[in-house]
């Protein structure tokens, strides 16, 4: 009987509340009896604990004069979607993961007990970063959840596509595939999205592995491994619009599976606007959160199109930030220069060359002003990005690159 009753709650799938209860038993049993042993739960535990089915099974199994008369309920068929690995329930989870139950409750931080909590109890690690009309929080994880959610990245997030639209942080794709199809464009359009892993809250996570085939327990746990709520006293001194949406479960700015989650909440997004770009004679493309469209263009009919289209997919556009672009004008697209074909900046060039030859002429540890705690790979990062496109240019500051010593 216990068993038959906490299955009717996974089957319902919903909060934790007397009422929602009280209807979840009410498909096995009588109503008024539904009721009181749904009250008896709730003051027994009036949290919802991490395995809700497994800790329904314990309770009612300890509750007396439970009826023995059984509604069977047959268990829906789960099916797998995009290659994902099979998790039946949250012990297969913790063992997947390599944690314990209790430790995958406490990286879930299901009870929220961590936003009040302290660094040194924290999952992640705090550090603000200025931008030009402010202050970002870069949210990254420690060791053990950094682990946790690689896990998750490629056992599970892996293997479920992207729309072709989407050129951020995608295997076989980057700035420059984002950027080729808008060359030679008579017109191009680039539109920010306002805080963009921030918007993207855990309801909107969960869906994703819901969509994997999940069951509601295994998919909210998931979720809520992949995203936080900051603590409190990280908070102070940022804006109200960055309180109020850091304060509760999010996509960290800084987390591995961040930048894969954010890009399949986001494929409404893109199948939306591919889909006004295709009846408008335009190109469509979005590199994390940078939306490109080129075309002959009626540009403020696109521009309120395309804001209402994000809002209407729980996005904001940043007015601010949005450009426009003409063909006797410099395009630029995810830092390149897309007029011809997508090439780095002039400018960024000579300024790469100008820092090797200094490093040359002074050494290296001179010159990493910014304190990089790897220059070294930095600079070489910065020429991987110039050589995407300029094989010639690349071959240039590789050949100065080589002969730095790195080591003073």
């Amino acid at each position: 009987m216990a068993a038959e009753l906490a299955r009717a709650f996974e089957l319902l799938d919903d909060e934790w509340a007397q009422a929602r209860l009280a209807e979840a038993f009410g498909a096995v049993i009588e109503p008024g009896l539904a009721e009181e042993i749904a009250r008896r739960v709730v003051d027994l535990m009036p949290v919802v604990p991490v395995d809700p089915v497994a800790t329904l099974c314990r309770l009612l199994a300890e509750l007396p004069k439970l009826p023995t008369i059984v509604v069977p309920l047959d268990p829906p068929e789960v099916r797998m979607r995009f290659g994902a690995v099979e998790i039946p329930d949250l012990a297969t989870l913790a063992m997947l993961l390599n944690v314990t139950p209790s430790e995958l409750e406490w990286f879930a931080d299901r009870g929220g007990w961590l936003r009040r909590s302290t660094q040194p109890l924290s999952h992640y690690r705090y550090r603000r970063l200025p931008k030009a009309n402010g202050t970002r929080l870069v949210e990254a994880p420690k060791v053990r959840l950094r682990e946790i959610q690689r896990r998750i990245l490629h056992k599970v997030l892996t293997g479920i596509p992207a729309d072709p639209a989407c050129h951020g942080f995608e295997k076989g794709r980057s700035a420059a595939t984002f950027g080729a199809p808008h060359a030679g464009a008579p017109v191009v359009v680039r539109m920010d999205l306002r805080d963009f892993f921030p918007t993207i809250g855990l309801a909107r996570v969960r869906t994703v592995f819901t969509a994997c085939g999940y069951s509601p327990a295994v998919a909210r746990v998931l979720a809520e491994l992949c995203t936080t709520a900051s603590p409190v006293a990280e908070l102070r001194g940022l804006d109200h619009a960055q309180r109020t949406l850091l304060a509760v479960p999010h996509l960290p700015q800084g987390a591995p599976t961040s930048p894969r989650l954010a890009n399949l909440v986001a494929r409404g997004l893109d199948r939306r606007l591919t889909g006004y770009a295709n009846r408008h004679g335009l190109t469509y493309t979005r590199y994390a959160d940078d939306l490109a469209l080129s075309g002959n263009a009626n540009t403020a009919h696109l521009v309120w199109t395309v804001t209402r289209i994000a809002e209407d997919e729980g996005f904001t556009v940043h007015p601010a930030k949005t450009r426009i672009r003409r063909a006797h004008q410099r395009q630029i697209l995810a830092g390149l220069v897309v007029n011809a074909h997508p090439t780095a900046p002039r400018d960024r060039y000579d300024a790469v060359r100008a820092l090797l030859h200094n490093c040359l002429r002074t050494g290296a540890t001179a010159q990493n002003l910014h304190g990089h705690n790897d220059f070294r790979a930095h600079v070489y990062g910065l020429i991987s990005w110039i050589g995407e496109t300029s094989p010639h240019r690349r071959d240039k500051l590789l050949t100065m690159a080589d002969r730095v010593d790195w080591t003073r």
